[in-house]
């Protein structure tokens, strides 16, 4: 996630560093935003040589002690544990950052802003999967978040055409909250021998013009994502986010979706 919303800024013309703590993903940056970049290309979205001039923008890093000065926007875009986000935001605050954002699907940005020293410039800018594709960014709002810090996120989400909404600070806050409601539901009829997956989801975008089934759509934004944020919901809005059997089943055995081969549906390797 973090990569594509790194790519998305390139396009836009920004100098963008990407930290990745895992030197195998590091590797896998570079080549990853140049495929993003030269998908771009194909569709009419750029020509090659903007697509070259963006990717030569781009800086990978193996630590955040590999950065200096005063970056203008931060994004943190790790797994959905809220002490690893705390911790990264943490480090990531001391570069003293304009802006800093978490890309967080639905954990409390008041939660992640309260170790923060300077929480005011602190919001939500929550992507979306595919991130090149879908133009929407939900701007998510703490108590303490200043007006200055709202009018740099929208500036931001305009400048990469996407377009915002802004929601306050609140568990799973708009999308998440509908979207993994629905998702989970979709498991469950699976679980319960109501239809099949491919069933499932060509009822949902047949039936309601949803551009990609709710069980696909897990599949691509990863079965331990969705997970995290249901388990995190059912915590603090009831049980009826309490994830299904089948879900934890399916993580546990390594079933994650696109990113490991194999979810609801079966996916070639990338490339």
């Amino acid at each position: 996630m973090g990569t594509a919303i790194a790519a998305v800024f390139l396009a836009a013309g920004d100098h963008v560093r990407v930290v990745e703590a895992s030197s195998e993903r590091a590797a896998d940056v570079a080549p990853t935003v140049a495929a993003i970049l030269e998908d771009g290309v194909r569709r009419g979205k750029r020509t090659s040589e903007e697509a070259g001039s963006a990717a030569g923008r781009l800086v990978v890093h193996n630590s955040l002690a590999g950065l200096d000065g005063a970056p203008d926007l931060v994004i943190e875009a790790v797994p959905e544990r809220l002490e690893l986000k705390r911790a990264v935001l943490a480090d990531a605050a001391r570069l003293q950052p304009t802006l800093l954002a978490s890309n967080t699907s639905g954990l409390s940005i008041d939660t992640l802003a309260s170790s923060l020293e300077s929480p005011e410039a602190f919001v939500g800018l929550h992507f979306f999967n595919p991130v090149p594709a879908m133009g929407l960014v939900e701007v998510v709002l703490g108590q303490q978040t200043s007006h200055r810090a709202r009018a740099i996120a929208l500036e931001a989400v305009a400048r990469i055409g996407k377009e915002p909404v802004v929601v306050r600070d609140s568990p799973g806050f708009a999308t998440s909250r509908l979207g993994v409601l629905l998702g989970l539901e979709a498991i469950r009829m699976v679980q319960e021998g109501v239809a099949d997956p491919v069933a499932i989801d060509r009822a949902m975008e047949l039936g309601y013009r949803h551009p990609v089934g709710p069980l696909r759509l897990t599949d691509v934004v990863g079965l331990d994502v969705r997970l995290d944020i249901a388990t995190h919901l059912a915590a603090t809005l009831g049980e009826r986010f309490e994830p299904p059997p089948l879900l934890r089943g399916m993580v546990g055995e390594g079933k994650l979706g696109r990113k490991s081969g194999q979810g609801f549906y079966a996916w070639p390797p990338a490339g």
